[in-house]
């Protein structure tokens, strides 16, 4: 069984001439490429998560929801619990490792985050209703990449890379991205 890296371990060689990226660079590394294998147990975990959230109406576990999203969004699967179990043993029972690009998962964890935060906001202010709608919509999202590996917040970055509002280099080698499933 092939060891998946670490996130800091993704860091890309600098191009001839440029410098090696800094600690910070570094701290904040998320993997490229990134092993499909873990996002879809990661996605997994979050629909457990946001299922008895939604049906127990449990406020503080959308905030423990949105606290993974930005651990996963800033750090990669080196922090979050959900990721770390999802890498380190869930993973690996599958076998190798599938890769696949890594900005566009980390642009649905940044969706995630967003969603699951304004969830939390709108729950803790009092809109109930707008609060667990955004939960709904995580839920759909997160159960179709847990389920058919169906990422849309990909699909949206591929998009949004055809349209040249995501510069080309941020993943070059999803620069001819199409929604066509691998």
């Amino acid at each position: 069984m092939t060891q998946f890296p670490a996130a800091t371990e993704f860091v890309q060689a600098p191009a001839p001439g440029k410098a090696a990226p800094g600690p910070l660079k570094r701290f904040f590394a998320f993997p490229n490429p990134v092993n499909d294998h873990a996002a879809r147990f990661t996605a997994g975990i979050v629909v457990l998560l946001a299922l008895v959230a939604l049906v127990g109406q449990l406020t503080w576990l959308v905030g423990i929801i949105a606290a993974g999203f930005v651990l996963r969004l800033a750090f990669g699967p080196r922090i979050s619990p959900a990721a770390l179990l999802s890498v380190k043993v869930l993973a690996p029972l599958v076998g190798e490792p599938k890769l696949v690009p890594g900005p566009p998962k980390r642009f649905a964890q940044g969706i995630g985050a967003v969603l699951s935060i304004a969830a939390f906001a709108l729950l803790l202010a009092g809109a109930s209703t707008l609060g667990w709608a955004l939960i709904v919509l995580l839920l759909v999202a997160a159960s179709l990449e847990a389920a058919m590996g169906l990422c849309l917040g990909c699909i949206i970055f591929g998009l949004l890379m055809r349209r040249g509002l995501i510069p080309a280099g941020i993943c070059e080698e999803c620069a001819n991205f199409s929604l066509r499933k691998a």
